[in-house]
């Protein structure tokens, strides 16, 4: 919220889910990947460029789970762009989920966009779900993939479609096996797939340890971040879970990768001084993706 009030990127929803923050945070904390704050500007256009490569391959005759999915925006900018999958589902704990309805409910500019991609049948909408034709919101814990199946088909998921799966900061707070479990549940399930992943990596050197050791002190455990120890070990979790390719890049990779005059108006906005800082911070986040496709999309 306090990125997109500085100006790093646009989202118009963002405020009726968080209120704005009352500090003011480091610019190498929105410009890059900190633990604490939600979105930053690398992360939202990394994992916003493979979706919208994914959505363009199959010319939005998809769907997209987003797993883990909190407060996130990303339903409503898709629909803006005129981008929408066939189907949108989120999913998060029932608590959460609770919460972001209840936002929706009381609050035009999120209930609308959703009553008008909507048809058919009435709308289901209460204080613990929320279904229409585009776009459903499930109460679920993803350690267990059998009960997340069941609520996701009973919200009309369909397996032979193309299917996106997002994760971001999600994996890491599970334990392996349970991450594994998913991962494996994902690429067995659908035949045309593909799986974003957006999370920490290289923890095993000095500065991942004092990342982890800051948590910890905030009672935040990483249950999963074994895993994260490199980039070859993202992939490999990919791969030995049923994918057929993965890759995986830093943060600071994608950072280079983004539009050079965009990256230059965001560098603009506030003074960065702590380049190293910024770097460091980059180098311990990354984004995998991983795909599995029978139809050689």
């Amino acid at each position: 919220r306090f990125a997109v009030s500085v100006g790093y990127w646009k989202d118009p929803y963002i405020q009726y889910f968080v209120r704005q923050a009352k500090e003011r945070k480091a610019p190498e904390i929105n410009r890059g990947n900190f633990f604490l704050l939600p979105g930053y500007y690398a992360r939202v256009h990394g994992v916003s460029y493979l979706i919208k490569a994914f959505l363009k391959k199959t010319e939005c005759n998809c769907q997209i789970v987003n797993l883990g999915a909190g407060m996130d925006t990303l339903f409503w900018r898709l629909k803006d762009e005129n981008l929408l999958p066939r189907k949108y589902f989120e999913v998060d704990f029932p608590m959460i989920i609770a919460r972001k309805i209840h936002n929706i409910k009381s609050k035009p500019p999120l209930s609308k966009p959703i009553m008008e991609s909507h048809s058919g049948d009435s709308l289901l909408i209460d204080s613990h779900s929320l279904d229409s034709s585009r776009y459903s919101i499930v109460g679920a814990d993803l350690r267990f993939s059998s009960d997340l199946e069941e609520k996701l088909k009973k919200h009309n998921l369909d397996i032979h479609l193309p299917t996106l799966l997002v994760a971001e900061c999600v994996l890491v707070y599970m334990t392996p096996q349970q991450s594994a479990n998913l991962l494996k549940w994902a690429a067995s399930t659908f035949p045309v797939a593909m799986f974003i992943n957006y999370e920490q990596v290289n923890m095993t050197d000095r500065f991942g340890q004092v990342m982890i050791e800051n948590l910890q002190r905030r009672q935040c455990n990483l249950a999963g971040v074994e895993v994260c120890r490199s980039l070859d070990a993202q992939k490999e979790r990919l791969l030995l879970n049923g994918w057929e390719t993965a890759r995986a890049i830093d943060m600071m990779k994608v950072y280079s990768f983004l539009p050079q005059a965009d990256v230059k108006r965001i560098e603009g906005l506030e003074f960065l001084d702590e380049k190293e800082l910024f770097e460091q911070l980059m180098q311990h986040y990354c984004i995998c993706w991983a795909s599995k496709d029978s139809s050689n999309l």
